[in-house]
């Protein structure tokens, strides 16, 4: 089936895909009380297990970390105010888990929203991507732009320190060409950050919390990291300049069916049916799987299964030409 074919097709899903959009009250709270509980109570575990030991409050630290990645994605949905049918809702429930994510909600929605008008198109590369090179580009790049873009690009420095630095880092300045509510965001989070790490240190101690906040940031940010990579990182994956790039392709072709066992899916919020979220962000992801298997059309999309998805670590560079990623061992080929 051609790309015009496909597109064509969809429109016969468009039923399927508005009933979706529909926010329930009943599951969106269900999902707060079995994301936001669990989360406070291993809290407590983890400040009673590190007056013991580090060590024992480690395995306590991934677990409150899938269930902070749970979060993110609640407070993802509300960025695009499909949680709850209420905008005050999703906008105060947005904040909360903004907090405990330490990200400013408001400023990250409007940088979300870039994302997902230009995700895949070639000219508008940089609102919420993971930095990307053509084949071309990289090779007509200087020595020290290729530098930077190999160490970006580097595991360890994209899955272990970059996590890090965005959340409680980056997150703390507001981009300049921001809108001003945006920005006031981005000051009225940092202060509400201040005021939770006085409290919390007065009642635990500041290293204490130090460590369990940073610990639990670091696993949850790898993971979110990972799963953004993977979702727009893909073999088979639809990248475009401007002239060609269509919304809908880039949706459903631009965006990956993340096929993860049932327990990863569930503390991933079903982000994995990345397609379906991308061409219709309006659907809370306690929606997505059952707007995927409605639809005979989704279930022609090859999925990325776990085993799959770790080859893309070797994905460096765009080859336009063929329309597919290559590492960095090839490249004397393209030279020649």
């Amino acid at each position: 089936m051609n790309l015009s074919a496909e597109v064509g097709a969809l429109e016969i899903s468009q039923d399927n895909v508005a009933k979706c959009q529909t926010a329930s009250l009943r599951k969106a709270w269900w999902q707060v009380i079995n994301s936001f509980a669990p989360y406070l109570l291993l809290w407590v575990a983890m400040v009673w297990a590190l007056a013991i030991s580090f060590w024992l409050m480690l395995p306590l630290a991934i677990l409150a970390a899938g269930f902070l990645a749970r979060i993110f994605i609640i407070f993802h949905d509300c960025g695009h105010a499909s949680f709850f049918k209420s905008k005050r809702a999703n906008n105060a429930m947005g904040v909360i888990a903004g907090l405990l994510n330490i990200t400013p909600y408001r400023h990250w929605r409007w940088q979300h929203a870039l994302h997902h008008g230009t995700a895949g198109d070639l000219d508008r590369r940089g609102s919420g991507d993971i930095w990307t090179l053509t084949v071309r580009e990289y090779i007509q790049s200087t020595r020290w732009r290729r530098f930077a873009y190999r160490l970006a690009r580097n595991p360890i420095v994209l899955f272990v320190i970059a996590p890090l630095y965005v959340f409680v880092v980056h997150h703390r300045f507001a981009a300049a060409s921001a809108p001003k509510r945006e920005r006031q965001s981005v000051r009225l989070t940092n202060w509400g950050l201040l005021g939770i790490t006085l409290v919390m240190s007065a009642m635990i101690g500041f290293k204490a919390f130090l460590v369990i906040q940073l610990t639990v940031s670091a696993f949850a940010g790898a993971a979110g990291l990972w799963l953004f990579y993977i979702q727009h990182q893909f073999q088979g994956a639809y990248w475009a300049r401007s002239g060609e790039w269509d919304y809908t392709a880039a949706a459903i072709k631009g965006s990956s069916f993340y096929k993860l066992p049932k327990i990863l899916q569930w503390f991933t919020g079903n982000i994995g049916f990345h397609h379906i979220h991308h061409l219709s962000p309006r659907i809370p992801n306690y929606h997505l799987e059952r707007c995927h298997d409605a639809d005979p059309f989704f279930k022609t999309i090859k999925p990325v299964t776990l085993l799959a998805s770790l080859r893309s670590l070797g994905f460096r560079l765009w080859d336009e030409q063929r329309n597919i990623f290559v590492g960095f061992s090839g490249l004397a080929l393209y030279r020649g």
